[in-house]
């Protein structure tokens, strides 16, 4: 476990989060997922702490509207996502990609495991994630 610190592009929201990145990351094929590009690692709530920016950013729901993602109104990056699952309860999903301080090595040697959130099928990974 690290305490990583993390940022949208401009700066304006700024985060840390306590992450094991060796323990997984994910990648989803959902919609959101998928357009965004996201890399995600999932962190508990006590795990993730917005240090600036909360009234710098929008809120996005869709669907069942429970997902919330946020981005920052300045620039447009999604930092960070928050949720709820069977799997994981409440949850934020950490853009891996706006850690300031992760290392190119520890990025590379992060395990990944892939979704099917588009086929709502989120216990086995889709048939297809070279794109992801």
């Amino acid at each position: 476990m690290k305490t990583y610190r993390g940022s949208c592009h401009c700066g304006a929201v700024r985060f840390e989060a306590d992450i094991d990145v060796g323990a997984g990351t994910i990648r989803c094929n959902c919609s959101i997922s998928s357009k965004l590009r996201l890399w995600s690692a999932v962190v508990q709530l006590p795990s993730f702490r917005l240090l600036a920016g909360e009234v710098e950013m929008t809120n996005y729901t869709f669907n069942t509207r429970t997902d919330q993602h946020p981005f920052c109104k300045h620039c447009g990056v999604h930092a960070f996502g928050a949720g709820k699952s069977p799997r994981w309860g409440n949850f934020f999903a950490v853009n891996v990609a706006c850690l300031d301080d992760i290392s190119i090595d520890e990025l590379v040697a992060a395990p990944i495991s892939y979704l099917d959130g588009r086929d709502d099928n989120w216990h086995m990974p889709p048939a297809e994630t070279r794109h992801l």
